[in-house]
């Protein structure tokens, strides 16, 4: 893993993505959603459904996903600070997550006295815990196609002892993963708001590009205020795929408006997929905008972990009181 600065800028990316279904640019139309004016793809499954398509729809659009998971995970109309429904599927994703050593105590310092008294960062080992890096391609889902960042802190369970690596340990032999979300960048406006009304996430809207570089997987992220790019993750595509399917559960923990405790979660079908521990496999190049300068205070170091999960699927859930 090399983290540098980059000593070049990149052309401006389009701050919203195209569905993966249709041609050129999709035309837009505008929503209210808790109060924003929001523009979403003119005759999209978010437009036409609101979170709730009927999965015969989703067969017809598209017949070569597998919908068979889906069926056995009922939907429940919730109030999230608008109506929608709880969970949120995600039909076609790709992913590719780094997990790289931080400063402990700046980990501590970033995450609220109420979420501490119930989770805290693993620490790996002395003054060292850890941070999930994650580009996220949504190419087919609920609220149509975009593209994510994530930056997480990974963290023990509630009511669970903090053991460090045992603790890591497992939660990776269970398959399910704690952590205190600290950014959560995305390039449509109606993923921003649904995630900062609905989950109280720390979104914002920005260009993100993620694509096929025939042997890796590129992102860019642009800076928000610039519109220049802010930082480059190469990852390579990892051979001996695994084609077993396996169900992967995110949880975070958070706080929210009225101060409450609460958490939410994801679980994840992961369809093809694939791990390594060689520092080689990821590049992470760190500019001059806000996230770059955001994860320089984290003092990232070494990569314990890099995923590459090229095809997925997901249910995200509405998030409940801790």
């Amino acid at each position: 893993m090399t983290v540098r600065t980059l000593a070049a800028t990149a052309a401006l990316l389009g701050c919203f993505s195209f569905p993966a279904r249709a041609q050129g640019a999709p035309e837009h139309t505008t929503i209210d959603l808790a109060g924003h004016a929001v523009p979403v793809v003119k005759g999209g499954l978010y437009d036409r459904f609101r979170s709730n398509p009927p999965l015969s729809v989703i067969q017809a659009e598209a017949p070569e996903v597998d919908l068979s998971w889906f069926r056995t995970l009922p939907k429940q109309r919730v109030d999230m600070g608008f109506e929608s429904w709880s969970p949120n599927f995600y039909y076609q994703t790709s992913r590719v997550t780094a997990i790289f050593t931080a400063d402990l105590d700046t980990l501590r310092q970033l995450m609220p006295a109420k979420v501490l008294e119930t989770v805290q960062p693993l620490q790996v080992w002395p003054g060292r815990g850890l941070v999930a890096f994650t580009a996220y391609a949504y190419h087919y889902c609920d609220n149509d196609r975009y593209d994510e960042i994530g930056l997480s802190i990974v963290t023990s369970k509630p009511g669970g002892a903090n053991l460090g690596p045992f603790s890591l340990l497992g939660q990776s032999m269970s398959n399910e993963f704690w952590g205190y979300v600290l950014k959560l960048p995305v390039n449509t406006e109606l993923a921003r708001v649904r995630g900062v009304v609905g989950y109280n996430l720390p979104k914002w809207l920005t260009g993100i590009s993620y694509r096929d570089e025939g042997e890796s997987v590129l992102v860019e992220v642009l800076d928000a205020q610039t519109g220049k790019t802010d930082l480059t993750f190469q990852a390579r595509k990892l051979s001996g795929l695994s084609t077993k399917p396996t169900l992967v559960t995110n949880r975070f923990t958070n706080v929210d408006r009225q101060g409450r405790l609460t958490t939410g979660h994801t679980v994840s079908r992961q369809l093809r997929h694939a791990s390594s521990t060689s520092a080689d496999t990821v590049d992470l190049r760190l500019g001059d905008g806000s996230l770059s300068a955001f994860m320089k205070t984290l003092q990232l170091g070494r990569l314990v972990r890099y995923e590459y999960v090229p095809d997925f699927q997901s249910a995200l859930y509405a998030t409940e009181p801790l």
